[in-house]
């Protein structure tokens, strides 16, 4: 029987080959096999053998470091650093040290990159596809004769830094949009601040009726416009709010020249299988994501009118998200989700932690399963006992005498129309 990393490495190889690498023994090198060539077992002088070198376009550009199920990858990162930063034997690489570092079981994998502002090591479904590192690292500094990096990992970037947390970094830090309220701003204030501290999970709680949708639609805006956002997931409770969702967009003018967001960018109100390669912003139902990541060819649209966050109500997944070569993990940068205070934290979750992305709630209600998946990152609380003080809404006594009244007067109106008939 193999040994557990030895059979972690199969499990890696086929994912690696999902992702579009092609996979091959040192021996039997071809850099033109593909677009992306994953290497085993190969020796890197000074710093000792790597699982695989990955290279991306002919070019070394990352280190994958395998170990055998169980293992705590985090304290690995160290030795993947350690290969990244030897020196090649005759292999050209992008920049030095290799700025892509994978560690995995082959059940588990994290992911770090060093053109980052500040690495930090992430969990990822999977591997990201070898075109998406050529885009980041071609977007990197150019490296000197020596192969060093230009600018280090850490410095200021003269143009825009090639990845999102780098971009997050240059966000405004003023928000002039006259048509924001106080309590919208500073729920963008709270968000932009946790993510230029590059935290992957943030939980926007504010009051029904105190305008969360066009707040996160003005953090789009944002972040598609100053960080250069490629493309965000708006995930909804059920089908008929992915209508009322996609209106808003419609309507939404942007403060910068008065156009309409949906004139300057693409948006997708999702309603078939094939997410549009162009779109800026999607808009769809956790169960037709889910539809598209297990193969479905189509979703029965009826399964989207009910809430499928609610448990109670929803119909779990009946069997684990697979990888999708046509949906990579890296095709949404950014994910928000509506209703977060409902049932996402069972199976319904694997479908948020499918993609390598930012993950934003909204809710009026958290309770203690939203704060613990956002990682009790509250980034803004907006209750409607502030709402009212705000005279954004009404007091719920009020409302419920407005509502009886209604009720009352309605009654009478009938009674009066029945006698006038007899």
């Amino acid at each position: 029987m193999p040994e557990p990393e030895a059979l972690a490495r199969i499990a890696i190889d086929r994912q690696l080959e999902a992702a579009g690498w092609v996979v091959q023994d040192r021996d039997r090198l071809n850099p033109f096999a593909g677009p992306g060539v994953a290497i085993r077992e190969v020796s890197i002088p000074g710093a000792g053998e790597a699982d695989y070198l990955l290279l991306a376009g002919r070019k070394a550009v990352g280190i994958v470091e395998a170990k055998a199920a169980g293992t705590t990858l985090t304290g690995v990162e160290t030795q993947t650093r350690v290969y990244a930063e030897g020196q090649l034997d005759g292999i050209p690489a992008w920049t030095l040290p290799l700025p892509m570092l994978y560690e995995s079981t082959g059940t588990e994998t994290r992911f770090t990159t060093l053109l980052d502002p500040e690495p930090r090591s992430r969990p990822v479904f999977t591997f990201h596809r070898p075109e998406t590192l050529i885009d980041w690292v071609k977007a990197a500094p150019a490296a000197t004769p020596n192969g060093r990096m230009a600018a280090e990992p850490g410095t200021a970037y003269d143009s825009a830094p090639p990845t999102l947390a780098g971009r997050l970094q240059r966000l405004p830090s003023t928000i002039d949009d006259p048509k924001l309220w106080p309590a919208q701003r500073q729920a963008i204030v709270g968000l932009e601040t946790s993510l230029r501290q590059n935290r992957p999970r943030a939980l926007i709680q504010m009051a029904t009726g105190s305008g969360k949708t066009f707040t996160a639609i003005s953090a789009i805006y944002r972040l598609i416009r100053h960080a250069d956002a490629k493309r965000v997931l708006f995930l909804v409770d059920r089908a008929n709010l992915g209508k009322q969702t996609f209106n808003e967009f419609q309507q939404f003018t942007t403060p910068d020249d008065g156009r309409k967001f949906t004139e300057i960018y693409n948006v997708q109100h999702l309603r078939s299988n094939t997410i549009d390669p162009v779109s800026r912003v999607c808009i769809s139902t956790i169960q037709r994501v889910y539809s598209i990541l297990s193969g479905e060819e189509e979703l029965d649209e009826s399964l989207e009118e009910g809430s499928m966050f609610d448990s109670a109500r929803g119909i779990e997944p009946k069997r684990e998200v697979q990888y999708n070569p046509a949906v990579p993990i890296e095709t949404f940068d950014i994910i928000v989700i509506d209703e977060a205070h409902r049932s996402i934290f069972n199976l319904w979750r694997q479908v948020l932690e499918y993609f390598d992305a930012y993950l934003i709630g909204l809710t009026a209600t958290p309770n203690k399963q939203a704060l613990g998946f956002f990682d009790q990152n509250l980034v803004m609380q907006y209750t409607h006992e502030d709402a009212v003080l705000d005279r954004v809404n009404v007091p719920f006594d009020v409302y419920t005498i407005r509502t009886r009244s209604f009720s009352i007067n309605h009654w009478l109106l009938t009674l009066n129309i029945s006698g006038s008939k007899r």
